[in-house]
């Protein structure tokens, strides 16, 4: 009597590049529908995950570094395999990537590793000013603001297009607050410097809001300005249309661009 043929079934396996939000929010909803039919693999270069607002709250002493880092391990779901290693090449045709940890491949890969930030690419900017979109340099933003005492504050988005529109507007605010509560506000002002007609883009009501709030309390607001450069020895800020600005500390959102690896892998267009 012949035996039935074993039949091998192959598991779909998903491959994400990248564990923010949309990397945590795909794998999230494909363990909630498929548990463990398929196979999901979620790869990033860091071991935790923070929220760009939490970021604020280090900077202006409401919350401790470690308290706003949530640990993958931690947070991944059922049926999801999460792989700690920095990305070096993507080949989109063959579904596959080589890592510190090896190769990788899926029946599908999602290419989620966002923008990275590219702090070099405004001249002066890693000598004369500090940069608060990653973590780390939120982190190192928290020291330099406390130490603050007091001048002119210039917060400029240096491109466009960038994460989390409010996000500038929020750091005026806040700072605005802790110089009032630190007695130092007198002495002090604070410019908000971006290149788009309101302050959140996309909400018109929200801007709305914010223009009135900012004029309440004396923040200056510039738009459809843009800082190219600066200089810190004469401690000036170079706006594109050639005007200057002085400043005490300058608080940035860097250059944002694709990351390089995403680049050489041909899935970008003009970068």
């Amino acid at each position: 009597m012949l035996s039935a043929p074993v039949v091998y079934v192959h598991a779909v396996r998903v491959l994400v590049l990248g564990a923010g939000f949309g990397g945590l929010e795909l794998v999230t909803r494909l363990s909630d529908e498929f548990g463990t039919d398929i196979e999901v693999v979620l790869v990033d270069r860091n071991d935790a995950f923070v929220f760009g607002f939490s970021k604020l709250d280090v900077m202006f002493g409401r919350a401790q570094p470690h308290d706003v880092r949530h640990l993958y391990r931690d947070v991944v779901k059922p049926g999801v395999r999460f792989v700690q290693a920095a990305i070096h090449s993507i080949d989109p045709e063959a579904r596959r990537v080589d890592t510190d940890d090896g190769p990788l491949d899926g029946d599908i890969m999602v290419v989620a590793l966002g923008a990275d930030l590219d702090p070099a690419a405004t001249p002066g900017l890693e000598a004369g000013g500090h940069e608060f979109y990653s973590v780390e340099g939120a982190f190192v933003a928290r020291r330099v603001i406390g130490e603050f005492g007091g001048g002119r504050v210039i917060i400029g988005v240096l491109s466009t297009p960038y994460k989390c529109p409010p996000a500038p507007s929020e750091t005026a605010l806040l700072l605005h607050e802790s110089l009032v509560q630190r007695g130092l506000w007198d002495n002090s002002e604070i410019a908000l410097v971006v290149d788009f007609a309101r302050p959140v883009p996309p909400s018109p009501d929200a801007s709305a809001v914010l223009l009135e709030t900012f004029a309440e309390r004396g923040i200056a607001w510039h738009p459809r300005r843009e800082v190219c450069a600066l200089d810190p020895a004469r401690r000036g800020a170079i706006l594109r249309d050639g005007d200057e600005m002085p400043y005490d500390l300058f608080l940035a959102v860097p250059v944002h661009r694709a990351p390089e690896v995403v680049v050489a892998s041909g899935l970008t267009e003009n970068g």
